[in-house]
């Protein structure tokens, strides 16, 4: 596999942080056992990871894993950036610690991704000022962790602020080369976006890549019966590459030809009661591995 392109996963396969119920009783050591053995290089953080940086570096060792990035839960569309500096300390310094790179950025302010409400019900910036606020107050924001080493990987995501493709174009349009784009598959499909498309886009600003799949006609019954980002979830309108709708050949052909370095992390929320954890996780390395080793193959 080439050294500038990495395969990780986030541990939501075995154990959902949204939603505790789903593998709740999976052992973390699990996961990392599991992972490790189908051949992932590194896991994101989830809710059973330890977070201090030295407890962390020994777990991840122990496995022979590297520590891909963690999810922090932002609030930059109603605090100041000197109270987002001041809340992402702790977790800026475990990332820094454990030699990640990336911080997944999710916007948490006004989210209704972890509530029981109908997705069309999400906040929205009405105003360009609202925009533009929100764009500085992020650019300032990402500035400070790139100073740290660390770079903004912004994510798009149901029920937030910014979901759909045309959000996605004008927060790339408002905001510096500081703020890197978390490239995820299945959310901009589920926004109504042609995945494909939204990447070559905003490919030179994408600095991490989440690889879910998507059911589409799950996610028209939850479009059409109004029902919660978690009742989609539960209900299967996301998967592993290789088994939904995405264009993965596509997508990592388009990596390859703009040399993207970095993360390719599968990221899929499902019931592993009927997802099994290993057989899936399984499936979605072995779709990215061969797509990978071919297509950058080509491309050098």
């Amino acid at each position: 596999m080439p050294l500038n392109v990495r395969i990780g996963i986030n541990p939501l396969s075995w154990m959902n942080d949204d939603l505790p119920s789903l593998g709740g009783e999976t052992p973390l050591s699990v996961a990392l056992t599991e992972g490790k053995r189908i051949g992932y290089e590194g896991f994101e953080l989830g809710n059973k990871f330890p977070r201090e940086p030295q407890a962390l570096k020994t777990l991840l060792a122990q496995y022979d894993l590297a520590l891909v990035s963690g999810w922090y839960s932002g609030q930059l569309a109603r605090r100041s950036v000197e109270e987002e500096i001041e809340a992402v300390g702790p977790h800026l310094d475990l990332l820094a610690q454990n030699g990640a790179t990336v911080m997944v950025y999710g916007e948490v302010a006004d989210s209704i991704q972890g509530a029981p409400r109908p997705l069309y019900q999400r906040p929205r910036f009405f105003s360009d000022a609202q925009w533009s606020q929100y764009a500085e107050r992020l650019n300032r924001f990402a500035e400070y962790t790139l100073s740290k080493g660390v770079r903004v990987a912004y994510h798009h995501h149901m029920g937030a602020y910014v979901e759909t493709p045309a959000d996605v174009d004008r927060l790339m349009a408002l905001t510096s080369a500081d703020v890197g784009l978390l490239f995820d598959a299945g959310h901009i499909t589920f926004a109504g976006g042609d995945a494909l498309s939204v990447l070559q886009r905003h490919i030179a600003r994408v600095c991490h890549v989440h690889c879910k799949d998507v059911r589409t006609d799950i996610v028209k019954l939850a479009r059409n019966r109004n029902w919660s980002f978690l009742d989609a979830v539960i209900n299967g309108a996301f998967t592993v590459p290789g088994d939904g709708a995405v264009d993965y050949p596509g997508i990592v052909a388009s990596l390859a030809a703009h040399d993207y370095r970095g993360w390719l992390v599968v990221e899929a929320e499902q019931d592993p009661v009927i997802a099994p954890s290993y057989a899936y996780a399984d499936k979605g390395y072995r779709t990215l591995r061969a797509l990978v080793d071919a297509t950058y193959k080509e491309a050098a």
